[in-house]
Formats: structure tokens, C-alpha cells, sequence
């Protein structure tokens, strides 16, 4: 890194004390890419085909997705024409939730269905018709989840 000089006018190295601090994401880039990979997961499109969509490769998209990259304008609203939706479809919920702190992580529903194995898991469980199956899984699910507590993990 170089700085000028107050008294030379030049460019001189400049001292650094120890590491950089590693970048954070910004709420609203996570709250975007989230947003991005629930629709782009819901209609069924991999990152790759969503980055040949936009001339990416999918490491760039996953950027996004997890809010490390910010997506600019002209590219949100290209990766809305191709997930179909509007563009305040990304930024549904910014700014509802009175005295979050930016500092604070995405709520556990939308974390959970960020995922893949909880995008899965709701899809599946939304095709079950019968009420009475659909209870079954569900106590199943707590019956796992409670043993999963007593276990200690």
C-alpha cells in the first residue's frame, strides 16, 4: 500500500500493523442473495444455469447468494427477469422488523429454507394432501428432534 508523503509529495510504502480485518457481509446483500438462491432453488435452477443466465460461473453466484458480493443494479434486475419476479421480491421484509441490529443473523424460518436440505424438506412436505399423514411426519419430525436433545447434539 502506498501514501503520500505530507512533506515529499511522493509515494512511499506504508506500515501495516498485522492482518486486515475480514470483510462482513452487509444484512441487506445477505437478505438479496438469500432471496436469490430461495426463488432460484424454488423454480428448480441450478447455479450453474443461473450463471450462464448471466454470463457468471457459479462460484460468482454462490457470492451472491451468501451476501459476500453485492449484486448491482443492471444485474438484479437481469437475475429478476430470469427467476421471474419482480425486483422488490429480494427486499420483501428489509427493514420490517423494528431494533434488529445489522449485526444480526438471517431469523432460523428463512435460514432453514435457505437451505437445501430445508427447501427440500418443504417442497416434499407441502405435496402431502392427507392432513393425517402430514401430522404423522411432522410428530416424527419432533420424536427425531427430541432424541437429537437428549443425545446432547
Amino acid at each position: 500500500m502506498f501514501a503520500p508523503s505530507v512533506i515529499s509529495g511522493k509515494f512511499r510504502a506504508a506500515k501495516t500493523t498485522g492482518a486486515m480485518p475480514k470483510k462482513q457481509a452487509n444484512p441487506i446483500d445477505v437478505q438479496v442473495g438469500n432471496r436469490v438462491r430461495i426463488r432460484r432453488m424454488l423454480i428448480g435452477m441450478s447455479q450453474e444455469k443461473l450463471g450462464d443466465l448471466l454470463g457468471l460461473t457459479f462460484q460468482q453466484v454462490q457470492k451472491y447468494e451468501k451476501g459476500v458480493n453485492r449484486i448491482g443494479a443492471g444485474r438484479l434486475y437481469e437475475v429478476a427477469r430470469i427467476l421471474n419476479v419482480p425486483v422488490d421480491f429480494f427486499y420483501e421484509g428489509v427493514g420490517d422488523a423494528p431494533g434488529l441490529s445489522d449485526s444480526e443473523v438471517a431469523p432460523p424460518v428463512l435460514e432453514f429454507v435457505s437451505s437445501g436440505e430445508g427447501l427440500q424438506l418443504s417442497l416434499a412436505f407441502m405435496k402431502i394432501k392427507d392432513a393425517k399423514v402430514r401430522k404423522r411426519v411432522l410428530d416424527l419430525v419432533k420424536s427425531l428432534s427430541e432424541e437429537e436433545e437428549q443425545k446432547g447434539g
